[in-house]
């Protein structure tokens, strides 16, 4: 990309009119409606389940359990044959694994009749002990058998206690929920041995790899459709057991089968952040050089899977220091599995990090920023690479400049606003920089419109535009002439949409397989009477139009060119991927997010009077998709901050506050003031266009700057999310 674009959202008309299509929406001929009972325990044995009164409810067409299912043949695998799904395998046994766990569904003509069917069924258990607390199973704790899961060593093992100014803390992330508008949903029908989907995914082709897994069929032969989602920040990211309980379903009753997730069952069934509990042992010199930096991180997963992710892999790299010791460890709790969150692991590892640097900082009389820069890394010491670009220090600059940093003052309480206390408050980002194998085909039709297919599909950052930017520009035509196909098998393959990759991976396709089809179209242009002898060096292709860049005069228009060649269409697809030269550099987006809060601390009220975020991530293709997911991604860290905690009664292992009443996240009025910016320097190693990733470094880092400009504010130092009043006020004791 030469240059930043700034167009309107592409597919934004057809979401605020409502024609864009989602998942549950799409007309499917006698449709019948399907919903999941979930176990009422924690974990045990299914003793009796009573299904009589359901069944001969009047529309009820089938009521499944583990009683009576036709389970798929891989069920009958030894190993799980996912490589996009769940191991746990709905309706298999009698055996209960978490609260809410789908014990059986039914299937009626109406939505209504399905409803009050549903609430019919009884089950007996077997209860067993269970365990949802990791605060008092950690000592139960465990490495993941796999090289992710080994303990990371550079330097001397935990050197950072022999240095002269320690810092050791505890930080605990509570377990976070996705809660996106959409609930998870699907439409299922087969046709005969091959199943169609119309499900909530965040990837289409790993979705037809685990439902063909399931069921023993070729990928191939599954469809997906999964163009428009409601949100998702990774809970997508799986092929859950709803979607295998109504693809049973379907098939059993041969007619199409559409169930839709309540709300409750979104706290329950299609994971979540894990909760986490993190220890940090930093040590520097008296002049604030790093020495040693410990991090270690203990985070549940469920009893039936081993889930884990990179928190404590930021500390690897991001700061300069020779003697880095991290380990990753999990406990197994009686719930269902975890999934990554928008930034999975850097954001809950963020927060020990980036909390534990403020706290070192304030602990050697040093300005947080200062801190860091004296311990700015040039180059990546755990690969031992350079970086491929890096402009970090330009995010601190702008932001420092933003926010009003030279107003902060180093003691806690020292600044004022009336009767609010002042604080200032920042944290660092990052995250990798990922590109996979994609394709995609660039097709030009007579009508002189540009049309782009891949199977990649749009959970919200705005895909669709960027492709639509990149295409634009390379062909040289308005935007509006540009149609993008997408979010369905069938289509060229393109990537599962997560880990900040899409752009990289999906917008290098768009640039390859478009300058191939211009390159293609000149080389047709070159065959004609017009430009006979005409080097394709000598030709120009702008808005449908090929021109000689040395007489302007000759001109043949693409339509024309098409007809005299008796084609409809020319059409190129190509593969794209990461370059050899790539694997020589470490290659990752940068943020920082600063924070001026006002703390009232007679109320333990706390105001966001300011909020700054920047980006380094290479070149910007579209202003205002990049600023929007950067608005989105700082909101998230806010929620994460301040109010998101899934809050579990351990008696019963069932969550208490899973509804929008009572699990709070954020909203317009809890933010009075928010900025973006982006250095958008080109990254010369990353990806043709030169960008790097956003989704994720967007939301990383903003945590901990919240909790750093609080203890600024009050010198209160909270180091279990979320902050909440009672955190902060004093205890009061009544007068004797």
């Amino acid at each position: 990309m030469s240059k930043t674009s700034n167009i309107n959202r592409v597919d934004g008309f057809a979401k605020v009119t409502g024609s864009a299509t989602y998942s549950a929406e799409y007309k499917t001929d006698g449709v019948v409606y399907a919903c999941l009972v979930g176990s009422t325990i924690a974990k045990g044995r299914i003793k009796s389940i009573d299904t009589k009164k359901a069944e001969w409810a009047p529309g009820v067409l089938a009521v499944i359990s583990h009683l009576n299912v036709d389970k798929p043949s891989g069920y009958a695998k030894a190993k799980d044959p996912h490589n996009f799904g769940q191991p746990l395998q709905v309706f298999k046994d009698d055996t209960v694994l978490y609260y809410d766990q789908p014990i059986a569904m039914v299937v009626a003509d109406t939505f209504e009749r399905m409803q009050y069917a549903a609430s019919l069924i009884k089950a007996e258990y077997i209860k067993e002990e269970h365990i949802t607390d990791l605060q008092k199973a950690k000592d139960k704790e465990k490495k993941v058998e796999t090289d992710k899961g080994d303990d990371y060593h550079r330097g001397v093992q935990d050197n950072y206690k022999n240095a002269a100014v320690v810092l050791e803390e505890e930080y605990t992330i509570p377990t976070e929920v996705h809660n996106p508008m959409e609930l998870a949903n699907i439409i299922a029908k087969w046709d005969g041995n091959k199943p169609t989907v119309y499900t909530k995914s965040q990837g289409v082709e790993g979705t037809r790899k685990s439902i063909g897994g399931v069921f023993g069929i070729p990928p191939e032969d599954v469809s997906v459709n999964s163009e428009y989602l409601g949100g998702a920040f990774g809970m997508g990211l799986h092929t859950w057991p709803y979607e295998i309980a109504a693809l049973i379903g379907s098939k059993k009753l041969n007619r199409p089968v559409k169930l839709v997730l309540h709300r409750e069952q979104m706290f329950t069934n299609v994971g979540f952040r894990p909760y986490t509990i993190q220890k940090m042992g930093l040590g520097a010199t008296k002049e604030g050089k790093l020495i040693g930096l410990t991090h270690e991180a203990v985070a549940m997963t469920s009893s039936y899977e081993d889930f884990m992710e990179g928190t404590v892999n930021m500390s690897r790299f991001i700061y300069n220091c020779d003697n880095v010791s991290t380990r990753y460890r999990i406990v197994k709790l009686d719930t269902c599995t975890p999934i990554w969150m928008r930034g999975p692991g850097e954001a809950t590892g963020s927060f020990a990090l980036e909390s534990a640097m403020d706290e070192l900082a304030h602990k050697l009389d040093m300005d947080p920023i200062e801190f860091r820069k004296l311990n700015y890394a040039e180059k990546d010491l755990e690969q031992n690479k350079p970086w491929s670009s890096k402009y970090l220090l330009e995010c601190y600059e702008g932001g420092m400049e933003r926010i009003g940093w030279k107003n902060r003052k180093n003691k806690p309480g020292s600044v004022k606003e009336g009767e609010w206390l002042v604080g200032y408050g920042m944290g660092t980002g990052t995250f990798g920089c990922y590109r996979s194998p994609t394709s995609v085909k660039a097709k030009f039709l007579a009508d002189g419109n540009l049309v782009l297919q891949c199977s990649v599909n749009d959970m919200g950052p705005g895909t669709a535009t960027m492709m639509t930017a990149i295409g634009a520009e390379i062909t040289g035509l308005p935007s509006e002439n540009v149609v993008i196909e997408m979010g369905k098998s069938g289509l060229p393959k393109g990537p599962t949409q997560g880990g900040s990759a899409t752009t990289s991976s999906v917008g290098s396709a768009v640039h390859d397989a478009c300058n191939l089809l211009v390159s293609k179209i000149l080389g047709l242009a070159v065959e004609t009477s017009t430009f006979k002898g005409t080097a394709i060096t000598d030709l120009a292709f702008a808005n449908g139009v090929i021109t000689s860049k040395k007489d302007n005069s000759k001109s043949v228009s693409l339509a024309s060119l098409l007809s005299a060649n008796k084609l409809e269409n020319f059409e190129v697809e190509n593969v794209s991927k990461a370059t050899e030269e790539a694997k020589k550099y470490s290659i990752y987006s940068f943020s920082v997010h600063f924070v001026k809060v006002l703390v009232n601390p007679n109320l333990g009220k706390i105001r966001l009077a300011h909020v700054v975020s920047c980006a380094d991530i290479g070149t910007v293709i579209n202003q205002k998709t990049s600023a929007g997911q950067m608005y989105g991604g700082a909101v998230g860290g806010i929620g994460m901050g301040l109010m998101e905690a899934l809050e579990i009664d351990h008696r019963f292992g069932r969550p208490i506050n899973n509804n929008f009443a009572d699990y709070h996240v954020p909203v317009n009025a809890d933010i009075e003031k928010q900025e973006v910016f982006f250095v958008n320097k080109k990254d010369p190693i990353s990806n043709p266009m030169g960008t790097k990733g956003l989704g994720e470094t967007a939301l990383v880092g903003m945590a901990p700057a919240i909790a750093n400009a609080v203890f600024n504010a009050t010198g209160k130092r909270v180091r279990d999310l979320p902050i909440t009043l009672d955190k902060i006020l004093e205890p009061r004791v009544a007068n004797a």
